[in-house]
């Protein structure tokens, strides 16, 4: 069985999983760099702190209800390998769970009106699908996560809606190619956080009729995913140099021993809550990675 948190650990930042915010931080923080690195317009540095506080709450949200109704499903049971789920373990009742997750989705919304004042109809459209894909991730009557549909999700909201969306809030334009660019690379790197996840928990999905990529495919499979979504952003750091950015084409190649280590890991070790670890490195590897690319793009100038 589970065991139980330590005392002093609180069951909200356990239903919250803080390791998995990196997905959030860093488009934003790859975002401004964009925004203030690639654009002639001044950026309106004070929206990425409320940027990122709406998508705070938006993935918070996401998170709750993932918590509750992966329990409700039988996702999550006491043989559970990764890190606590407060439902699962009563902590919370998934009720409580469920509400606690509609008050952050309202705030995403109320946090939300300055963006959609600043960046107009596209954010606006971003900030509704953002709203209903967390809470369609696990939950209605066709779970995106259930369908193995998650990377997929994670790559358009958490790459291209955030990173897109920020460049439109800071400056008033998409910055293309180069958003797009920003954008594939990071969310090439919150796929991995899941991909890594449904890895550790492939037959504990196939129980509970949860078709992610790796139930369906198979545990090799789930270990070349993840090979392909570390290896990636690293492939696609060189055309930041047709951009005239070397730095962010070459920093990020300092998360590089990270990146090995993670891989190494995925395809040594089986299944088990081992892979808790290389969910961290992930999230560490998305952080790093992510910094090392907005310094590139800061201090490359215009």
């Amino acid at each position: 069985m589970t065991p139980p948190p330590a005392p002093s650990t609180s069951p909200w930042l356990l239903a919250a999983r803080p390791k998995t915010l990196t997905a959030t931080l860093a488009p934003i923080v790859v975002g401004t760099g964009l925004a203030v690195g690639m654009s002639e317009r001044p950026a309106r540095l004070a929206l990425s702190l409320v940027a990122l506080l709406s998508a705070l709450c938006i993935q918070i949200g996401t998170n709750l209800v993932n918590d509750a109704a992966d329990f409700v499903k039988g996702a999550d049971t006491a043989e559970r390998l990764g890190p606590i789920r407060v439902t699962q373990t009563g902590l919370l009742p998934a009720r409580t769970v469920m509400r606690a997750a509609a008050v952050f989705f309202l705030a995403a919304t109320l946090l939300g009106i300055p963006l959609v004042l600043a960046g107009g109809v596209p954010i606006l459209i971003i900030g509704l699908l953002s709203l209903a894909g967390g809470y369609a991730y696990t939950t209605g009557p066709l779970p995106i996560a259930y369908r193995g549909l998650g990377e997929v999700f994670v790559l358009l909201f958490f790459g291209f809606a955030a990173v897109k969306g920020m460049s439109y809030v800071l400056v008033g334009e998409g910055l293309w190619p180069w958003a797009e660019l920003a954008a594939l690379q990071v969310g090439l790197q919150s796929a991995t956080l899941l991909a890594v996840n449904n890895a550790r928990d492939i037959a504990g999905d196939r129980k509970a009729d949860k078709r992610t990529l790796a139930a369906r495919f198979g545990l090799t499979f789930a270990r070349a995913e993840i090979a392909a979504l570390v290896a990636l952003p690293f492939v696609l750091a060189p055309a930041w140099f047709a951009a005239g950015k070397p730095g962010a084409a070459l920093l990020p190649w300092g998360s590089l021993p990270i990146a090995v280590r993670l891989v190494r890991g995925v395809w040594t070790e089986p299944p088990g809550r081992r892979f808790n670890v290389f969910l961290a490195w992930s999230a560490l590897l998305q952080l790093l990675f992510s910094a090392l690319t907005c310094a590139g793009l800061v201090l490359g100038g215009r």
